[in-house]
């Protein structure tokens, strides 16, 4: 029998929520709500646009170019605007951004016509704005378990809703599944309308606007760094993430079930994991969840290299969700070290340049990928090999 101490242990470990105030839990239904909608029709995009825009991969692969451009272009007016005005509304305007795409997306009769929705599709005004907003209202003592069980919850809506989303489109088509990601949109967006505002301190002060202004924060040693550690970080990561789903199906010869099976173990894997990573980060430091983030996805990609076996696979892909949380953990590293009148300009910084820098890394993926499939995971096991081991060493 379990001692009451050792079970409210246990649900403390499954049920980290404590850590989340009101306005926190709020923004978790919202990413949890606006997540499962978006997970609806994400991973059955490429696939309505070939069959049913006639759209060509070169074509396919234009439209989600347009979408990282779009992405890494709207990071850094995000975090100006989130230090200028209210917090909240930016957040808000990051959801109200997405809803017209799904129904562009319903209209369009071929792949020029997409485009729309795509560029609205790409803002990302949401990413510095959350980061400093978290860190602002947070507890300090627990920043990256919060960051952790935030991120979560996109883990956790996509988990069951593209299976949902496909079987929506095959029994009723894909326009339900647009109107209904519209939806999912939008009452992302009216959960937010329940948060309370907040403005960034002693930025209208004309001494901290000259103090850091964009240029000069370009020129900080310490931003500096953290944005050439972490922009490397990315872009090993998407280097090789786009190819492991066409590495089952080219190498081992699983179908659309199975990959998509192990899919949503990889995002269960990683609404878990990133719970127990947010807690030795704030018990230890948030260094060394990261650098365990990384040594993950290097033994993962030994076992995907190694093993063609459905049941080990499973274990390997759980383990890889440990790697779509290193955005919270860089967030939760990152969003500290600044200072409050201009935080989220400075978060936004760091992560617009690793988005421009992940924007070419499939590239780079895909030429390894043409050589040999194996040639881009060796590679990818040595560089997060050497990621993990150089985020350990950092003070953070």
């Amino acid at each position: 029998m379990l001692s009451r101490t050792s079970y409210q242990r246990i649900l403390r470990l499954g049920f980290p929520f404590e850590v989340l105030n009101r306005d926190l839990r709020l923004i978790f239904a919202s990413n949890l709500i606006g997540s499962f909608g978006d997970g609806l029709y994400s991973y059955l995009l490429p696939y309505y646009m070939t069959k049913n825009l006639n759209a060509t991969a070169v074509e396919v692969g234009i439209l989600y170019a347009v979408v990282s451009l779009v992405a890494a272009s709207t990071l850094l007016l995000a975090g100006m605007l989130a230090d200028r005005y209210d917090r909240k509304k930016i957040m808000i305007a990051g959801w109200i951004a997405w809803i017209p795409a799904p129904l562009i997306f319903s209209f369009a009769s071929n792949w020029v016509q997409m485009l729309p929705g795509m560029v609205l599709w790409g803002f990302w005004l949401g990413g510095p704005t959350t980061t400093a907003y978290v860190v602002t209202t947070a507890d300090k003592k627990q920043l990256t378990l919060t960051f952790t069980a935030i991120s979560s919850a996109w883990s956790v809506g996509y988990i069951f809703s593209p299976a949902l989303g496909g079987y929506l489109a095959g029994t009723m088509g894909m326009q339900i599944v647009f109107y209904s990601a519209f939806t999912f949109y939008a009452l992302a967006a009216f959960f937010l309308t329940f948060v309370q505002s907040q403005k960034a301190e002693g930025y209208t002060q004309k001494s901290s606007k000259e103090q850091y202004s964009l240029l000069k924060l370009l020129r900080t040693r310490e931003l500096l760094m953290f944005s050439a550690f972490f922009a490397a970080i990315m872009f090993v990561v998407m280097m090789f993430r786009p190819f492991v789903p066409e590495f089952l199906g080219d190498v081992y010869h699983y179908g659309d079930f199975e990959i998509g099976i192990l899919g949503s173990i990889s995002f269960f894997g990683s609404a878990v994991l990133g719970i127990l990573l947010g807690r030795l980060g704030d018990k230890w430091k948030k260094s060394y969840a990261l650098s365990i983030s990384m040594a993950l996805c290097s033994f993962t990609l030994i076992l995907l290299l190694i093993f063609n076996s459905f049941p080990i696979l499973t274990i390997a892909f759980f383990l890889t969700g440990g790697s779509y949380i290193t955005w919270s953990l860089m967030s939760a590293i990152i969003g500290p070290s600044a200072p409050e009148s201009v935080r989220a300009r400075w978060v936004s910084i760091p992560q617009t340049i690793s988005m421009f820098c992940s924007f070419v890394a499939p590239y780079l993926g895909g030429i390894l990928y043409d050589i040999s499939p194996q040639y881009l995971f060796i590679t990818a096991i040595a560089a997060t090999a050497l990621m993990a081991l150089l985020v350990s060493l950092t003070k953070n």
